[in-house]
């Protein structure tokens, strides 16, 4: 087993948050600091010299941006970015980064990300092909037996199992989907498509209500002609989510609301 720390980099253009994630590095036995960086161009040296493991990278940057440092760095540096703005979090998982972190970070956060960081570093060529094995991304993921309780997904190279019962919905971004799980602030992103999940989830518990919604009809708390609100009840408070019905799914709904309806009158 690999116990030698990772040696890291931290770079932001705003010193408070860079200083901050540098703190963190600090007093993190599995990692050594090699330096804290206001700029790419500035940490370039540095990173070209193929000795540093991981970089915690800020994305908008001025000059050069953490997408475009990326690009310009040696094959086994890992990166973690860490930005104010979530919708970059698809273009994270393209760049093949270890994590996407959110700003303001805090300490459990840094750590879930080091972990990941270990865990990969620590992967070997043969759980490397086991993992990813020659499949297409769709063959590879959202698998689950057909009376399986759960699915397993992958997602920021790492295989994710989640319990069906406890999807609230699904959201289907072009080449990628988002697994909102109740109880939890961040979604699953994974490489898969709509087609898939609504072939894989449980017809009597799921039901596609938009092209690019699919939801968990038990997590339902109202249905309106033009829109569902989905409660996540484990979440403190519980935090609600307003999905869109399309106007070619509004016949099923309206059958399964009529099918489980009583005390109407005609």
């Amino acid at each position: 087993m690999i116990t030698e720390p990772l040696r890291c980099c931290v770079i932001d253009d705003e010193p408070l948050a860079g200083n901050l994630i540098g703190s963190y590095a600090e007093r993190t036995p599995a990692l050594t600091l090699a330096g804290v960086f206001t700029s790419a161009q500035e940490a370039y040296p540095t990173l070209s010299s193929g000795e540093i493991d991981l970089v915690f990278l800020d994305i908008q940057m001025p000059q050069l941006s953490g997408m475009e440092l990326v690009g310009l760095l040696p094959p086994t540096t890992m990166v973690v970015f860490v930005t104010a703005y979530e919708n970059y979090a698809i273009d994270g998982i393209k760049a093949n980064a270890v994590d996407y972190l959110l700003k303001p970070v805090s300490y459990g956060e840094f750590l879930g990300a080091v972990n990941r960081a270990l865990a990969r570093r620590g992967a070997t060529a043969t759980e490397m092909s086991t993992a990813d094995g020659n499949d297409s991304p769709e063959a590879a993921n959202g698998k689950a037996g057909p009376d399986s309780d759960h699915i397993i997904v992958k997602s920021e190279y790492r295989h994710r199992q989640i319990r069906k019962a406890d999807i609230l919905y699904i959201e289907g971004l072009k080449d990628y989907v988002r697994i909102f799980v109740e109880g939890e602030p961040r979604s699953v992103m994974t490489l898969l498509s709509m087609k898939t999940l609504e072939h894989t989830l449980p017809s009597e518990n799921f039901m596609r209500v938009h092209r690019s919604f699919i939801v968990n009809l038990s997590k339902i708390h109202t249905i309106e002609r033009s829109r569902i609100i989905v409660t996540d009840r484990v979440a403190s408070p519980a935090v609600t989510h307003e999905i869109p019905v399309g106007d070619s799914y509004r016949q099923a709904l309206g059958a399964y609301v009529a099918s489980r309806s009583i005390g109407q009158t005609d």
